[in-house]
């Protein structure tokens, strides 16, 4: 490549079949400027004409028989190089296909993003707490009382009600959720048992092993665990579900239809999530029940006859009332979180991953603040 700077001529070799001229104030393109010559372009042009000693310059298009829209991009950007170095450039030139193709494909005006203040302590925390309260709560509270609202409307009104909905979400939701659950549940009291076994034997209080595993799985462990369970597998279906509905714009095909979404989508799965979260814990409660009447069984010489008097003396209405109620509360939550990200979802798949992910946190989170208000209240 010769560079004869400030005065004559010079030539950019693109390619062994193109080559572009520089002749007083103006450059030659000739023959293409396709995406394979957009690089070596680019980099030669800002390159060259930026060590010229001249304030304007023209991008002669007269010879170039054909460019696409990389081509384009390429000349706009060029353009906007040298413009950042004190050179104005202009086109002159060019056939009607040419000028076409430019007129197509031309960017917008090329921005640079722009470089956010820095802020204060007071202020970064200040706007971060009136963004959650405004974006992310008060969207939330509205979510609820819809759902609420048209889960209420909708028991009076059979006919809105999708036929064989209920039944469909009842055991994506529940049924298949039970052997995990009765599998955890069953571990888990076993555990529980196994652990606290040693201490109780060192006492003498071998019998109140019974007490710590009914106790502790019915108001405690057995809606937890439970909860967390349906929250990390249903409730991360919920949000995927609706998330990749907005994606695909079903939601939007819906409203077009005159159906409501959350009536049509979110409805049937909190009916479902209702109906088969106490059964679950039931399930949980057995089971975990169950293991530790094995492990005291093994470990403590306690006799299934003696385990299940000693339940019935522990077992209370209370302990029954308060998973009942617990589970209405998990479940609620746990599909108000699902459907709640399933509806912010802003980009394609990456988005749907991002709120799924999200909505399993905050499920397991808030059912965790759940349990913990609710045994304040039941203690």
């Amino acid at each position: 490549m010769k560079n004869k700077k400030q005065s004559i001529d010079f030539y950019i070799s693109i390619d062994k079949d193109t080559a572009y001229h520089f002749v007083g104030d103006t450059l030659f393109l000739q023959n293409s400027l396709m995406l394979t010559q957009c690089t070596p372009f680019v980099l030669a042009v800002t390159r060259e004409l930026s060590s010229i000693d001249r304030k304007d310059l023209i991008i002669n298009l007269s010879q170039l028989e054909d460019i696409d829209s990389a081509g384009v991009t390429a000349l706009f950007y060029v353009r906007t190089k040298l413009e950042e170095n004190g050179k104005q450039t202009s086109f002159v030139g060019g056939s009607d296909s040419v000028l076409q193709k430019i007129d197509l494909f031309k960017p917008e005006k090329w921005q640079k993003a722009a470089i956010p203040p820095k802020v204060g302590l007071l202020e970064y925390v200040g706007t971060n707490v009136h963004q959650f309260f405004s974006s992310y709560l008060y969207s939330y509270l509205t979510l609820t009382a819809d759902v609420f609202y048209w889960s209420v409307v909708d028991i009076f009104k059979s006919k809105s009600r999708r036929k064989g909905e209920f039944a469909n979400q009842a055991v994506l939701i529940g049924v298949n959720a039970v052997l995990i659950v009765i599998f955890m549940s069953f571990v888990i009291g076993l555990v529980l048992a196994l652990q606290s076994s040693q201490q109780l034997r060192s006492f003498g209080a071998n019998i109140y092993i019974v007490d710590l595993t009914v106790i502790g799985m019915m108001s405690q462990m057995g809606p937890l665990i439970t909860a967390i369970l349906v929250a990390g597998r249903s409730g991360s279906s919920i949000a995927a579900e609706i998330a990749t509905m907005k994606v695909t714009s079903e939601l939007d095909a819906l409203k077009t239809m005159g159906l409501n979404p959350i009536r049509f989508v979110v409805v049937p799965k909190m009916y479902a999530c209702l109906f088969t979260m106490p059964f679950l814990i039931i399930l949980a409660d057995v089971f975990g029940i169950l293991g530790g009447a094995i492990t005291g069984y093994i470990y403590l010489d306690i006799t299934p006859e003696i385990f299940i008097n000693r339940m019935g003396e522990v077992m209370s209405n209370k302990d029954i009332l308060t998973g009942f109620v617990k589970s209405q509360a998990y479940a609620s939550l746990i599909v108000l979180t699902g459907s709640f990200y399933g509806f912010r979802v802003v980009r394609g798949a990456e988005g749907v991953g991002k709120v799924t992910t999200t909505a399993v946190v905050v499920a397991i989170s808030l059912v965790i603040l759940a349990d913990s208000i609710l045994g304040l209240l039941f203690y």
